[in-house]
């Protein structure tokens, strides 16, 4: 659900305060807790480095991410796979195909 219009956007007082009146090269990454602050326009240009429970992933901001939360580029979790029997048989055909290609590459020289 979205903020209601007469607050505005929800960006962290302390982030701005991190970039306020400096250059992007200056600041280098700029570590932040704050996933669900906004990326405004004063933010474009600057890495951040956006906490996911575990790392700070950096972050650089771009025009197209003005609107977004910071946490949207910073996932939390990390996709494996999918599993199944299917997956395991396309995988098998994958290792046969790579034994195979090596084989002939080995044969040719």
């Amino acid at each position: 659900m979205s903020r209601s219009l007469y607050k505005g956007p929800y960006v962290d007082e302390k982030l701005l305060k991190k970039i306020n009146g400096k250059k992007p090269s200056d600041v280098g990454v700029v570590k932040t807790w704050a996933r669900d602050s906004m990326i405004s326009p004063e933010m474009v240009g600057f890495t951040f480095g956006v906490h996911n429970g575990k790392e700070h992933i950096p972050v650089l901001a771009t025009e197209d991410m003005v609107g977004h939360r910071l946490g949207e580029f910073s996932p939390t979790t990390k996709f494996y796979r999918h599993g199944g029997k299917m997956q395991k048989e396309l995988d098998q055909k994958k290792k046969e195909a790579e034994i195979a290609a090596a084989k002939a590459a080995r044969g040719s020289s």
